[in-house]
């Protein structure tokens, strides 16, 4: 979680504690005062679900990211491996071809 994401968590929380804080003492009926304080328990609540929707997408992304760095480094690689390969292949044949031409004279 970073510096904002506190922030702005503890912000939203000081927040609730104040709106609950200020119904429970202001002077109207306990049937409004219960309503009114589920109406905004019921908007912080919607408040995180939004925020932790978010915070999935940034996370979904950053995974799209990296998974797609991988794949690009894995196929460079791949590429890289294929070249020695190749090359290895060839000096090995030539190799092969110069210890048996002497053998042969």
């Amino acid at each position: 979680m970073n510096d904002n994401t506190k922030v702005l968590a503890a912000m939203i929380a000081g927040l609730a504690a104040g709106v609950a804080i200020g119904i429970l003492f202001a002077p109207d009926k306990g049937s409004e005062t219960r309503d009114k304080l589920t109406d905004a328990l019921k908007n912080l609540g919607d408040s995180i679900k939004d925020r932790v929707a978010d915070e999935i997408s940034n996370l979904s992304e950053v995974k799209d990211t990296v998974v797609e760095e991988i794949k690009s480094k894995m196929k460079s690689a791949e590429v890289k491996f294929t070249e020695t390969q190749g090359a290895s292949s060839s000096a090995a044949a030539h190799a092969e071809a110069t210890i048996k031409d002497p053998i042969k004279s």
